[in-house]
């Protein structure tokens, strides 16, 4: 992973609705830039010099990074050099709508 990111778990904010339904525009996610990269895992990756979040698929040897919501666009990226860390948890500011992911 990145050293921009250092090697701790590190929170952020969900800014717009490219995730949506699992994570809308707000919800806070945490990101641990050690984890396990794998294929269907929320990942923070980086795509042309801008940080952006999505599902990564692996399809043999190419890599994408999928929103969950069908207006924007699936990305290629060159390799998982690019992603930054995986989202181990996120949710609302209710208890109830927070999961855990991994």
């Amino acid at each position: 992973m990145s050293e921009a990111c250092g090697n701790e778990p590190f929170a952020l904010q969900v800014l717009g609705d490219s995730m949506e339904p699992e994570f809308k525009d707000g919800h806070i996610i945490v990101i641990d830039p050690e984890a396990v990269v794998k294929n269907g895992a929320y990942v923070f990756a980086v795509h042309d010099k801008e940080y952006i979040f999505r599902q990564l698929q692996i399809e043999g040897e190419n890599y994408y990074l999928k929103p969950l919501n069908n207006k924007y666009p699936t990305l290629e990226i060159s390799g998982l050099d690019q992603v930054q860390g995986v989202i181990i948890q996120g949710g609302g500011v209710r208890r109830r709508d927070r999961k855990k992911y991994e």
